[in-house]
């Protein structure tokens, strides 16, 4: 745990930035666009450039917040359907911009990680950064071998500064999601548990080169994207080396260049390499924002960070194949009956407002093109329209979305007019139909094989013991539809309240009827024995009432699952 003067300063530094951009004008917007309230437009173009806080003053501002909120910052900066054009400039620059350490330091850990002299280890060993993020920085250096390589450096004293943020933001959540109702309806406890694991994952280099490895393996088969391989012999928790990629950012394609070349196999085979890690190699690269994109002078495209990955299940896979079937054919009552499927629902859940909505903005969005970044926008929007809605999806959709989202802005620049829907139906059957392939494998019958034995030996038994039990009209068939020894404990409690209050109605009158019979022995005046009864009866009435009032447990709560 943090000292306490440290601790409060952390506090003290997040309230404050809460306070200043809680009500700014840029998250008013924010909040009405994700909410889908119909933000004016017209309002916005008049006071373009006018909010009370600057692009600039936003990062400086995530800056100073520390490491963590600079991540926070990157991924807002890959989100345009939720922040101006300006501020999303702007926070892109986090992701390139970041001062660099000093190379001293970066030697320091690179021989205590390696475990020998950087001049030992590489012929050369640039000292200037060619990138530097909020996790750590890049450098060039080559092999003894004479092989270029990228050499990914964590900062000094990151870990420890990422948990002790996180540590603020999981005590702060917790607090929000006890006190606020949007802090529940939302998850943020959950949300904050994601991003937890995403981070802390980031923070371990040995991670990214298995993933890396994980990625260049499956898609070995598409020649036009790389993957870099991570050297092990020269990796570690807190260095990563790889295969130099040569290359500049997708984003700064000449306007002359994209208007000249014809990216449309490109984009292509893009598209179904992303197809293909979602919903056949359940692995995904799921923060596919341009930062992470090379372009190659040979027309290549690069994936070259691989920090932050998705995993789909086998059932999940199967969802998102039906769901992104619906979505390529406009078919809004079918996408919203997929995600109510895969949903986890509660009594205050509105399915019927749900498959409405879904299958209205869907509807709206059937002509779009890449270039109106819509396919992945749709998803996020059908994410927060089910929160509204008391369902909540799976964290994966999301991610799907933000997948999606990454996508439409790389394709948008390759080739605008590129229809990604009709790609997705074109491709996901395609996909589909290797993957029924690829699990016909002997492995596989081998496995049905041996249930089907097991099927067959088991079968006679079986067959032999209810044919006896039907002969000997003893064949029972229970179902386990209602509880009866609770239904019967709850009858024989009213029971015995209805004769117990019968006793007590009895002794009053008894004891009344007593009053009227004259006696040598009293109490306060009045017959003795009347009054004992009278008494008695009025104790019995007031234990029965405390039990019923005080005692009783409510069924849910002794519901027996």
């Amino acid at each position: 745990m943090s000292h306490k003067p440290e601790k409060i300063r952390r506090y003290y530094k997040f309230i404050r930035f809460m306070l200043k951009y809680w009500n700014s004008d840029i998250f008013r917007k924010t909040s009405a666009i994700a909410m889908d309230e119909g933000y004016d437009d017209d309002d916005d173009e008049r006071n373009e450039h006018k909010f009370e806080q600057s692009p600039q003053e936003l990062v400086e501002d995530l800056k100073d917040m520390g490491p963590t909120y600079i991540k926070l910052g990157q991924l807002l900066s890959t989100r345009p359907d939720l922040l101006p054009d300006e501020y999303l400039d702007a926070l892109a620059n986090l992701q390139d911009n970041i001062s660099p350490v000093p190379f001293e330091d970066v030697r320091e850990i690179v021989e205590e990680e390696l475990g020998t002299k950087i001049s030992k280890a590489f012929n050369f060993f640039e000292e200037k950064p060619i990138a530097s993020a909020s996790i750590g920085q890049v450098h060039r250096a080559e092999l003894l071998s004479g092989q270029p390589v990228a050499v990914k450096v964590q900062r000094p004293g990151i870990k420890d500064q990422f948990l002790k943020d996180l540590e603020t933001l999981d005590e702060m959540t917790k607090m929000a999601v006890k006190h606020l109702e949007k802090a529940k309806t939302y998850a943020l406890d959950e949300v904050f548990a994601e991003l937890r694991h995403v981070l802390l994952n980031e923070l371990d280099y040995k991670k990214e080169a298995q993933n890396l490895k994980t990625l260049k393996r499956n898609l070995r088969d598409y020649e036009h994207i790389i993957v870099p391989a991570p050297i092990n012999d020269y990796s570690s928790t807190r260095v990563l080396t790889m295969e130099f990629v040569s290359g500049k950012k997708i984003t700064s394609l000449s306007p002359l260049r994209q208007i000249e070349s014809d990216f449309s196999e490109l984009v292509e085979e893009l598209v179904e390499a992303y197809l293909q890690q979602i919903i056949n190699d359940g692995f995904a690269h799921a923060d596919p924002h341009p930062g992470n994109i090379k372009f190659t002078a040979e027309n290549k495209i690069a994936l070259i960070d691989l920090g932050m990955v998705a995993r789909f299940s086998p059932h999940l896979q199967d969802q998102l194949i039906a769901l992104l079937l619906a979505m390529s054919k406009s078919n809004g009552e079918k996408a919203a009956d997929v995600l109510l499927k895969m949903s986890e629902q509660n009594e205050w859940s509105d399915k019927h407002k749900f498959t409405k909505t879904v299958t209205q903005v869907i509807m709206e969005s059937k002509d779009s093109r890449a270039k109106d970044l819509e396919t992945g926008r749709i998803l996020i929007q059908l994410n927060r329209l089910a929160v509204n809605t008391h369902i909540k999806l799976p964290v994966e959709i999301n991610i799907l979305g933000k997948i999606l989202l990454n996508l439409d802005q790389i394709i948008a620049m390759l080739d605008p007019d590129y229809d990604l829907r009709m790609a997705i139906h074109d491709n996901v059957t395609g996909i589909m139909r290797k993957k029924m392939l690829s699990e016909l494998k002997p492995e596989n019958f081998f496995e049905l094989i041996l249930e089907t034995k097991n099927f067959l030996e088991k079968m006679p038994g079986r067959m032999n013991r209810i044919s006896e039990n039907l002969a000997n009209n003893e064949l029972k068939i229970e179902i386990d539809a209602i509880d009866e020894k609770r239904v019967t404990d709850g009858f024989q409690k009213v029971a015995n309240r209805i004769t117990l209050g019968l006793i007590i109605a009895a002794t009053i009158i008894g004891a009344s009827m007593l009053m009227q019979v004259p006696s040598d022995f009293t109490i306060f005046g009045y017959p003795g024995l009347a009054m004992i009864f009278f008494l008695l009866a009025a104790a019995g009435g007031i234990m029965l009432t405390y039990v019923i009032i005080f005692r009783d447990e409510n069924l849910d709560d002794n519901k027996k699952i």
